[in-house]
């Protein structure tokens, strides 16, 4: 990079913006965007606003929202619902790609990444003149390359897979907004399933499960088809306050000209003072896998209180009793058996094991292929769809007595 126009965009960042006062939509309004898929999204709506968001305006498939920028980065932090976070520069009027090409290179790309760093482009473009999200993306990466070759005579590179930051286009009906996300990357990848299984569920369908449960640690919570864990871990982190993005090692929001480093640091001061102990034998599961226990028990290790989580290897029909508890579940279905498996005679015999064995308790059954629900012979007392990641599944209580 030329000495002189790297000095320039160095020194000149700060100075120009406070003399211009040039805010981003995001500073102007404290305005915020989370992604959330639509089944979840009415217990989204609670949980942002439990973490300090207001306004908040339900869109199709996602929220927008109002917070200050400390419970901006608590909701991007603590989160368990919502699919990213983003935060919005620029809003235009996009007719063509000349409209998208001209307003990208308007914007102050040295903010945000220099030439050595690396970003990419995730579009979404609906019911517009333009098309397709990846031509629009394309017009994007352009405009900002070319708008660094100009001042610089180099230009960032494009990461798909590990970018320093994650340039958003959501275009729908000729209106396009571009923003940073403030999450860096999708939300629901933990960073705690080190050991997996065929076809794991996704952590965000974890969350749900166990919000829609209402556990809150007054009875045991069990999983005796648990699969690598999640819905126990994320019952744990739920209830000993732990932030689903604990183990993320940087957030889009670092990247933002207004980043506040000192307030950063006393939000995840705070929530660490605030994490509360896991009593033994509050959360347990099981699996007729040995695989499956050994990657549990693998994913825990580097959970706070994990170690009080108890796991076994066991048939669910061996178990003898899950009384006065809640069981949450994630059965093997389709994908994760066999083609030699007789399914519905599996769910028919785990609906005979629930209603015999577990008395005094409530089961919330995720069926990721809901056919099989009358398979199990017990009334449900409701059916929700849960449509996550791909999955068109239905989360099913039952009360047992």
């Amino acid at each position: 990079m030329n000495t002189g126009k790297k000095s320039i965009l160095q020194k000149g960042k700060g100075k120009t913006r406070k003399q211009a006062k040039l805010e981003y939509l995001y500073e102007k309004k404290s305005l915020y965007f989370a992604q959330v898929a639509e089944s979840v999204k009415d217990i989204a709506i609670k949980e942002i606003k439990e973490l300090g968001a207001y306004d908040l305006k339900p869109v199709f498939r996602g929220v927008w929202f109002k917070a200050s920028k400390k419970d901006f980065y608590r909701v991007t932090y603590f989160s368990r619902l919502v699919s990213r976070i983003l935060a919005p520069l620029v809003t235009f009027e996009c007719h063509d790609k000349d409209d998208l090409y001209k307003a990208a290179k308007k914007i102050r790309w040295e903010e945000f990444l220099t030439p050595k760093k690396t970003f990419s482009i995730a579009a979404n473009v609906s019911e517009s003149e333009i098309t397709h999200s990846n031509f629009a993306g394309l017009r994007v990466k352009d405009a900002i390359a070319d708008y660094f070759r100009d001042r610089t005579n180099k230009r960032p590179n494009v990461d798909a897979k590990e970018p320093y930051i994650i340039i958003n286009l959501h275009l729908h009906k000729n209106l396009a907004t571009l923003g940073i996300d403030a999450s860096g990357g999708p939300m629901h990848k933990r960073g705690y399933r080190e050991e997996s299984v065929s076809a794991p569920m996704q952590e965000t369908i974890a969350a749900s499960i166990i919000h829609l449960s209402e556990w809150d640690g007054k009875v045991p919570l069990y999983d005796p088809m648990c699969g690598s864990g999640t819905l126990l871990i994320e019952a744990l982190m739920k209830y000993c306050r732990i932030p689903a993005q604990v183990f993320r090692t940087g957030f889009g929001f670092e990247r933002l000209p207004d980043f506040d480093a000192g307030l950063w640091e006393q939000i995840k001061k705070e929530s660490r003072d605030n994490f509360r102990e896991l009593k033994k034998n509050m959360i347990s599961g099981s699996d007729v896998s040995e695989h499956s226990v050994n990657a549990v028990k693998t994913n825990i290790m580097g959970l706070h209180f994990g170690s009080e989580i108890t796991i076994e290897q066991k048939d669910f029909q061996d178990i003898e009793s899950i009384e006065n508890s809640v069981i949450v579940t994630n059965p093997p279905y389709g994908i994760r058996m066999g083609k030699d498996q007789n399914l519905n005679k599996f769910y028919q015999n785990f609906g005979f094991f629930l209603k015999n064995n577990c008395s005094k308790s409530t089961a919330f059954i995720y069926f990721g292929e809901p056919k099989y629900i009358k398979r199990v012979p017990l009334s449900p007392s409701w059916k929700r769809p849960l449509k996550i990641g791909g999955l068109d599944g239905k989360l099913v209580k039952y009360e047992l007595y």
